[in-house]
Protein backbone atom coordinates (compact mmCIF):
# COMPACT_ATOMS: atom_id res chain seq x y z
CA UNK A 1 0.00 0.00 0.00
CA UNK A 2 2.72 2.81 1.04
CA UNK A 3 4.61 1.69 -2.06
CA UNK A 4 1.55 2.51 -4.00
CA UNK A 5 0.96 5.78 -2.30
CA UNK A 6 4.44 6.70 -3.06
CA UNK A 7 4.27 6.01 -6.39
CA UNK A 8 0.94 7.90 -7.27
CA UNK A 9 2.39 10.85 -5.85
CA UNK A 10 5.62 10.56 -7.68
CA UNK A 11 3.58 10.20 -10.78
CA UNK A 12 1.54 13.50 -9.41
CA UNK A 13 4.75 15.70 -8.83
CA UNK A 14 5.50 14.72 -12.60
CA UNK A 15 2.54 15.79 -13.87
CA UNK A 16 2.48 18.87 -11.82
CA UNK A 17 6.27 19.66 -12.71
CA UNK A 18 5.10 19.28 -16.37
CA UNK A 19 1.86 21.34 -16.35
CA UNK A 20 4.00 24.29 -14.24
CA UNK A 21 6.28 24.57 -17.19
CA UNK A 22 3.75 24.42 -19.76
CA UNK A 23 2.17 27.62 -17.69
CA UNK A 24 5.68 29.12 -18.00
CA UNK A 25 6.16 28.32 -21.27
CA UNK A 26 2.52 30.00 -22.39
CA UNK A 27 3.54 33.10 -19.81
CA UNK A 28 6.73 33.88 -21.89
CA UNK A 29 4.67 33.68 -25.30
CA UNK A 30 1.55 35.85 -24.25
CA UNK A 31 3.13 37.60 -21.53
CA UNK A 32 6.81 38.22 -22.47
CA UNK A 33 6.02 37.93 -26.41
CA UNK A 34 8.67 35.21 -26.86
CA UNK A 35 7.48 33.35 -29.86
CA UNK A 36 8.15 29.37 -30.09
CA UNK A 37 10.45 27.81 -32.47
CA UNK A 38 9.44 24.45 -34.30
CA UNK A 39 11.53 22.99 -32.13
CA UNK A 40 10.15 24.33 -28.93
CA UNK A 41 7.06 23.40 -29.72
CA UNK A 42 7.89 19.94 -30.32
CA UNK A 43 9.15 20.26 -26.88
CA UNK A 44 6.28 21.37 -25.74
CA UNK A 45 4.53 18.01 -26.91
CA UNK A 46 6.61 16.20 -25.01
CA UNK A 47 6.18 17.70 -21.75
CA UNK A 48 2.54 17.38 -22.40
CA UNK A 49 2.99 13.98 -23.49
CA UNK A 50 4.85 12.91 -20.00
CA UNK A 51 2.77 14.89 -17.99
CA UNK A 52 -0.56 13.80 -19.48
CA UNK A 53 1.36 9.81 -18.82
CA UNK A 54 1.98 10.49 -15.24
CA UNK A 55 -1.67 12.41 -14.80
CA UNK A 56 -3.45 8.86 -15.68
CA UNK A 57 -0.90 6.91 -14.01
CA UNK A 58 -1.40 8.81 -10.60
CA UNK A 59 -5.14 8.16 -11.11
CA UNK A 60 -4.74 4.85 -12.25
CA UNK A 61 -2.30 3.60 -9.34
CA UNK A 62 -1.69 0.65 -11.34
CA UNK A 63 0.35 -2.58 -10.06
CA UNK A 64 3.61 -3.35 -10.63
CA UNK A 65 3.59 -4.28 -14.23
CA UNK A 66 1.20 -0.76 -14.58
CA UNK A 67 3.96 1.02 -12.80
CA UNK A 68 6.53 -0.29 -14.71
CA UNK A 69 4.66 0.22 -18.25
CA UNK A 70 3.70 3.61 -17.10
CA UNK A 71 7.44 4.66 -16.25
CA UNK A 72 8.56 3.54 -19.64
CA UNK A 73 6.46 5.75 -20.97
CA UNK A 74 7.25 8.52 -19.23
CA UNK A 75 10.91 7.57 -20.07
CA UNK A 76 10.08 7.71 -24.00
CA UNK A 77 7.99 10.63 -23.75
CA UNK A 78 10.85 12.22 -21.72
CA UNK A 79 13.37 10.89 -23.62
CA UNK A 80 12.36 12.49 -26.96
CA UNK A 81 11.96 16.16 -25.42
CA UNK A 82 15.33 15.20 -24.52
CA UNK A 83 16.49 14.41 -28.31
CA UNK A 84 14.77 18.09 -29.73
CA UNK A 85 16.34 20.12 -26.27
CA UNK A 86 19.48 18.42 -26.97
CA UNK A 87 19.43 19.41 -30.88
CA UNK A 88 18.32 23.03 -30.34
CA UNK A 89 20.71 23.69 -27.50
CA UNK A 90 23.45 22.43 -30.10
CA UNK A 91 21.50 24.62 -32.60
CA UNK A 92 22.17 27.60 -30.38
CA UNK A 93 25.65 27.16 -29.55
CA UNK A 94 26.80 26.10 -33.37
CA UNK A 95 23.85 28.00 -35.31
CA UNK A 96 23.91 27.35 -39.46
CA UNK A 97 25.73 29.45 -40.98
CA UNK A 98 23.22 31.10 -43.06
CA UNK A 99 19.71 31.87 -41.37
CA UNK A 100 16.65 31.45 -42.86
CA UNK A 101 13.23 31.60 -41.27
CA UNK A 102 10.62 29.34 -42.76
CA UNK A 103 7.13 28.78 -42.34
CA UNK A 104 6.16 27.89 -38.97
CA UNK A 105 5.38 24.31 -37.38
CA UNK A 106 1.96 24.47 -37.96
CA UNK A 107 1.18 25.63 -41.67
CA UNK A 108 4.27 22.62 -42.64
CA UNK A 109 2.52 19.87 -41.08
CA UNK A 110 -0.55 21.19 -42.75
CA UNK A 111 0.72 21.46 -46.28
CA UNK A 112 3.28 18.53 -46.09
CA UNK A 113 3.44 15.28 -45.34
CA UNK A 114 5.53 14.67 -42.22
CA UNK A 115 8.23 12.45 -43.80
CA UNK A 116 9.25 16.37 -44.83
CA UNK A 117 8.16 18.28 -42.58
CA UNK A 118 10.77 16.61 -39.45
CA UNK A 119 13.96 17.31 -41.31
CA UNK A 120 13.16 21.03 -41.76
CA UNK A 121 12.00 20.95 -38.37
CA UNK A 122 15.05 19.31 -37.22
CA UNK A 123 17.65 21.50 -39.51
CA UNK A 124 16.69 23.95 -37.39
CA UNK A 125 16.53 27.34 -39.67
CA UNK A 126 15.62 30.27 -38.59
CA UNK A 127 14.87 31.14 -34.61
CA UNK A 128 15.67 27.82 -33.46
CA UNK A 129 19.16 29.05 -33.29
CA UNK A 130 18.73 32.09 -31.35
CA UNK A 131 18.40 32.30 -27.50
CA UNK A 132 15.96 34.95 -26.65
CA UNK A 133 15.83 34.20 -22.47
CA UNK A 134 18.27 32.32 -20.26
CA UNK A 135 18.08 32.15 -16.40
CA UNK A 136 21.22 31.36 -14.68
CA UNK A 137 23.00 30.98 -17.75
CA UNK A 138 20.77 28.50 -18.99
CA UNK A 139 18.54 28.90 -22.37
CA UNK A 140 15.30 27.44 -22.70
CA UNK A 141 15.85 24.39 -23.98
CA UNK A 142 18.76 24.00 -21.76
CA UNK A 143 16.51 24.33 -18.94
CA UNK A 144 14.38 21.86 -20.70
CA UNK A 145 16.95 19.30 -21.54
CA UNK A 146 17.38 19.82 -17.20
CA UNK A 147 13.87 19.34 -16.68
CA UNK A 148 13.43 16.22 -18.90
CA UNK A 149 16.44 14.63 -17.14
CA UNK A 150 15.14 14.68 -14.00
Amino acid sequence: MIVLLRARLIYLAIFLACAGLMGFGLYLQHVENLEPCPLCILQRYAFIATGLVALIAAIHGPSRLGRWLYSVLIVVAAGSGAIVAGRQSWLQHYPPKVLDCGPDLAYMIDSFPIAQVLPKVFKGEGDCAKVAWKFLGLSIPEWALVWFAL
